[in-house]
């Protein structure tokens, strides 16, 4: 299976979850502002990372965790496209089609640095996601505390969409390949 057949596969995953949740809940995540997306997604890595590191007092596997940092990571996208709410302001459909639109993007970007750097990411360890993604968070709100400003560097829309990428690595790790 190729990896973008891979990245489908579990991003129906993701979608399905968000999916669910949206009929639980509305978009309630609308209220949230850029900077508690960034925050939730450092709390979930980190959480990962205890997980990868230490017994689990709460019985809870890390790749619900990496489901969630790629929803969160979509919905940090759609919020810096259409601004943050002060309640569930769009349907559960539109906010479907905004996730779609922004899994479009981080499948183009994948595609694209599936193609510059191959499978690379299939050599690695599902904790090397977890550091990298816990990197990519510290340069987002070091973006944030500069108002969105970078001189040199992508910005936090990019992050985000890297976050999603590495998370998807390991959750197709998790999900379709054999553990060792």
């Amino acid at each position: 299976m190729s990896t973008l057949d891979q990245f489908d596969s579990a991003l129906s995953l993701c979608r399905d979850i968000f999916s669910k949740k949206l009929r639980d809940y509305g978009a309630s995540w609308r209220i949230m502002r850029p900077r508690s997306i960034t925050d939730q997604l450092y709390i979930k890595a980190k959480r990962i990372r205890t997980l990868e590191e230490e017994e689990a007092m709460v019985n809870e596997g890390v790749l619900g965790e990496f489901m969630a940092i790629i929803n969160y990571g979509l919905m940090g996208l759609i919020q810096l496209q259409i601004g943050y709410a002060d309640s569930a302001d769009i349907s559960p459909e539109r906010a479907l089609e905004l996730y779609d639109e922004k899994v479009r993007l981080a499948r183009e970007l994948l595609a694209a640095k599936t193609h510059d750097y191959g499978d690379a990411w299939r050599g690695m360890r599902v904790n090397s996601y977890t550091d990298f993604i816990l990197t990519k968070i510290q340069r987002v709100k070091e973006i944030e505390g500069n108002s969105g400003r970078t001189i040199v560097s992508e910005g936090i829309d990019s992050n985000y969409l890297d976050i999603i990428n590495y998370a998807v690595f390991a959750v197709i790790k998790l999900t379709q390949e054999p553990q060792s």
